[in-house]
């Protein structure tokens, strides 16, 4: 009898298996389709997929599927693509790891740390040491920041250099990736501006000079990468911009977007405000401080007057889910034209006939989708600035034009023209009163003198990170706000700031503010010890580090975030493997480089996940009894499950 009754399960109407199915977990739900054809294809139904999805990641039902998508490829994707496994720990530096930044082929990544090096890093399993170089050699204190050209053939590396607790000096220096030899070197100051690649083979760099009380101006310079000058006539230097600094901030922070089709020419006078939602014994010094920041005398009691401000759309307590990005519908219209255009090879195929064994998911190759940068394109300067006070709150963007860098120098008055003008300058002081300076305090008086900025997105909070997306389209930002309505009064003295990072998104193409996630992550540092937060954006994915000892990662677009990264200390950088987002590299205070990867990366690696510590996957899984759900960070294997 019990045989018969087995059998009529397999005959069961199509309409009673999707009821049935709909009580079932994910891990029950693939199971059922081992039994027959019938209920393998019950069991792919999308709808059953969609509420999972919607149930599992706490996803808004507002949002709609990937474009070109099921809700079935997307669940595999959340589970078994994202990067949650940590199969390598590099504890080579000998002090606080600051940055991790990719090769654009993804063969190669590189840190920075306070121990004074620069390391080069092959990212195949398991990853090794391919170059490293002590920069204190070069009086270097400590290196911050570095970037691969477009060819991966030079590695910019930024580092401050020795001198008082006041100093703001830093350098720039150009590795050649074939025997990792020094090409060339160029002042940096403040020391985070960073730096950048403007092409292939010249980088950016600034300068700072200080004109007056809490008056200075910046200089940006393009530089080539090899200054080997065949003739002293040769330039290898080019100013490009002069701005105007007020309220002692400077520009920081820089780096260079191709302009897309449609971006406008914004007005330089036009200041927008995107602090709002969008639709809804030894000092022991965390990260890289901002430079400046000794400037003030800042008051110990300040972080109490932001206590007072209440929290809008907080961290629920008791569990583990950061709150989603928001975007507009300017984003969601934007993202459905694209996903109507040729296919995306960045896309995952993924395989439907996959024999329902949960853990063994092949992807396909991923080919590079490269952002090719064309000589003749415009291209935006974006950066960090301010003028009511000197920790960066606003984010500034200045159009270059295409233009032809200098092949001969000029060399500017000869000898005995310098001499009659100098004779001239002492007869004329002579013969009447001196010249008076500028006045450099009146900016309408001097404007002529300076480069105008194109437009101005005003965060109304300390600025402590920023990302690109792969297509330059859009632009991550972490901040940590200032309190509603505060005044600054005296620009030494800024804001008290927020415990919490928030993350906008804008649109490089509008130049407007698409997208927010307020009290994203954990940041706790008071504004004169606040230090840069570095995040890094992908196709699919946005990551970012935080304070409270973790990193963390959001899906784009869905919004939330699926996975957290713990540290002993504070994460200070994340990045993902520009050809196989399913690998991300997270660095920290704790001295250490982690590596993850994905649990179909480990497979096909010959891995087994059991023998690896795991990331905190974020998911809400089902009560077993008395209905309703539960919220828990799930810390999952598939061999743990069985």
């Amino acid at each position: 009898m019990n045989e018969i009754e087995d059998s009529l399960w397999c005959y069961l109407p199509y309409p009673a298996l999707y009821k049935i199915f709909q009580h079932l977990s994910y891990k029950e739900l693939i199971s059922t389709g081992n039994v027959c054809k019938l209920w393998y294809q019950a069991s792919r139904n999308d709808l059953l997929w969609r509420d999972l999805f919607y149930q599992n990641f706490l996803v808004d039902r507002s949002v709609p599927v990937v474009a070109g998508k099921s809700w079935y490829e997307e669940f595999k994707r959340l589970c078994y693509k994202i990067p949650v496994v940590q199969t390598e720990t590099l504890t080579e530096h000998t002090h606080q790891v600051l940055h991790v930044s990719f090769s654009h082929n993804g063969k190669y990544f590189s840190t920075c740390s306070k121990d004074g090096f620069v390391t080069v890093w092959n990212s195949s399993y398991p990853a090794s040491i391919k170059y490293n170089k002590n920069m204190k050699h070069y009086k270097w204190k400590y290196t911050q920041f570095s970037q691969f050209n477009e060819t991966d053939t030079l590695l910019l590396v930024s580092g401050v250099h020795f001198g008082t607790v006041h100093s703001t000096s830093g350098e720039i220096a150009v590795f050649n990736l074939d025997g990792f030899y020094l090409q060339c070197r160029v002042v940096n100051k403040p020391y985070d501006i960073f730096g950048t690649w403007y092409s292939d083979q010249y980088l950016l760099s600034g300068d700072l000079h200080w004109l007056a009380h809490l008056v200075s101006s910046s200089h940006l310079w393009l530089n080539r990468a090899s200054q080997e000058a065949d003739s002293e006539l040769v330039p290898i230097t080019h100013g490009l911009f002069r701005f105007y600094n007020r309220n002692a901030s400077s520009i920081r922070a820089i780096m260079i977007a191709n302009c897309l089709p449609n971006s406008e020419n914004i007005n330089s006078e036009e200041t927008e405000y995107a602090g709002v939602p969008v639709d809804q014994g030894v000092i022991f010094e965390h990260g890289n401080p901002v430079s400046h920041r000794d400037m003030g005398n800042l008051p110990s009691t300040s972080k109490s007057v932001f206590d007072e401000i209440p929290i809008l759309n907080p961290m629920r307590n008791g569990d583990d889910f950061a709150n989603p990005i928001w975007y507009n519908s300017e984003y969601r219209k934007v993202e459905v034209e694209q996903s109507g255009a040729a296919g995306d090879d960045s896309d995952y195929e993924m395989d439907q006939d996959d024999n329902n064994k949960d853990e063994g998911f092949d992807d396909d190759d991923r080919s590079t989708s490269s952002d090719e940068a064309d000589a003749f394109n415009d291209k935006y300067l974006i950066f960090t600035t301010g003028n009511k006070t000197y920790t960066p709150h606003q984010i500034g963007f200045k159009r270059i034009k295409p233009f032809v860098f200098p092949k001969k120098m000029d060399l500017g008055p000869t000898l005995k023209e310098r001499l009659v003008l100098q004779e001239q300058r002492k007869e004329q002081l002579r013969s009447a009163s001196p010249s008076q300076d500028p006045d450099w305090l009146d900016f309408d008086k001097v404007a002529d003198k300076f480069d105008k900025i194109d437009h101005l997105i005003d965060l109304h909070g300390h600025i402590v990170g920023m990302g690109l997306s792969p297509d330059h389209r859009y632009l991550y930002v972490n901040s940590r706000s200032w309190p509603e309505n505060y005044v600054i009064n005296n620009p030494l003295d800024p804001p008290p700031i927020a415990q919490e990072i928030d993350i906008h998104v804008i649109d490089l193409v509008t130049l407007k503010q698409v997208g927010t996630m307020l009290r994203a992550h954990k940041a706790y540092t008071p504004n004169n010890e606040c230090f840069f937060i570095f995040l890094d954006v992908c196709n699919e994915y946005v990551a970012s580090g935080a304070e409270d000892k973790h990193g963390y990662m959001w899906d784009r677009h869905y919004g939330v975030c699926i996975a957290k990264y713990p540290h002993q200390d504070v994460v200070n950088s994340v990045a993902f493997n520009p050809s196989d987002p399913e690998m991300l590299v997270t660095t920290s205070d704790d001295f250490k480089i982690k590596i993850w990867r994905s649990r179909s990366k480990v497979k096909e690696l010959g891995l087994d996940v059991r023998d690896f510590p795991m990331g905190v996957e974020l998911r809400k899984t089902p009560r077993k009894q008395g209905g309703g759900t539960r919220r828990r960070s799930v810390n999952y294997s598939p061999h743990r499950a069985r």
